[in-house]
């Protein structure tokens, strides 16, 4: 699953990912590995997440799978 971090702290906070990181003590690195789909947040990181933007987890991951979507832009 992909994790739709960048979208959701904008809405949720109207942060920056580099503020994201700051805010939760992190390396930049880290957070833009994960925003980019490189690697996926420990457990405890994304409940860190879900407290410091106020959401569920439900709200950082994408809704549907890639592949729905590509099948369905090809198929319009």
């Amino acid at each position: 699953m992909k994790i739709k971090l960048k979208e959701t702290v904008k809405i949720k906070k109207g942060w920056s990912l580099y503020k994201l990181a700051k805010v939760l003590n992190l390396p930049q690195q880290t957070v833009y590995s994960w925003a980019s789909g490189r690697t996926q947040p420990s457990y405890e990181n994304m409940d860190r997440l879900c407290e410091t933007l106020g959401c569920n987890i439900g709200d950082l991951f994408e809704a549907e799978p890639v592949q729905q979507k590509l099948d369905f832009a090809v198929n319009q």
